[in-house]
């Protein structure tokens, strides 16, 4: 049961639905306006929470290319249901989803690297998984963060994008309660992304 108002979080919320609007409104500019918004977001949950690290390079460096690899295996298997069954409805949501968004320019890269991916986990684990967790136990924490971070992939207009965040948020906010360990998760998410992104795009 919720004790207090969290101020900090609840203005941080606003300020990512805020941004990741923009981010999908102004589509031509994505790749501009997203490293904005990640930056952004990164200096306010910095500013606001201590990030977690317990575990030490060689764990969180291994761990997180395992459990990175075997969350896109479970997303691959949902496109290989999608193309089985033939649902054209996402069919053409993925397709779409891939000229917004996939890297195609050196510096995309950098950035997706150093600055989108760490980003995401620094706000939506690092800081509000871990704010949530002062008022709820683990899994509602885990459940609510995941929540969140579909509901501002709503903007992107694509159904199967937020369905996407959503299992990769209960996946990663799981991997972060386990191991409490940012840079664990951000390699987990790193290694996602360059899968389903740049090596075997679903494409």
């Amino acid at each position: 049961m919720v004790r207090n108002m969290d101020y900090r979080l609840i203005i941080g919320l606003i300020i990512a639905h805020i941004l990741v609007y923009i981010t999908f409104d102004f589509s031509k500019v994505f790749w501009y306006i997203f490293t904005s918004t990640m930056l952004f977001l990164i200096s306010y949950a910095i500013i606001h929470e201590k990030m977690e690290d317990e575990d030490t390079f060689i764990k969180y460096f291994f761990y997180g290319i395992v459990f990175g690899a075997l969350t896109f295996v479970l997303i691959f298997l949902g496109h290989f249901l999608i193309e089985i069954f033939h649902i054209t409805y996402f069919e053409k949501q993925i397709t779409k989803l891939y000229k917004i968004a996939s890297p195609t320019l050196w510096w995309h890269f950098i950035v997706l690297v150093l600055i989108i991916v760490p980003g995401e986990e620094i706000f939506w684990r690092g800081f509000v998984q871990k704010r949530l967790m002062n008022y709820f136990n683990p899994w509602t924490s885990i459940l609510l963060a995941s929540i969140l971070y579909a509901s501002v992939h709503i903007y992107s207009g694509q159904f199967i994008l937020v369905l996407a965040a959503l299992v990769a948020g209960i996946i990663f906010g799981a991997l972060y309660m386990w191991r409490r360990s940012i840079p664990f998760v951000i390699i987990a998410h790193l290694t996602f992304d360059l899968l389903l992104l740049v090596i075997f795009p679903f494409r």
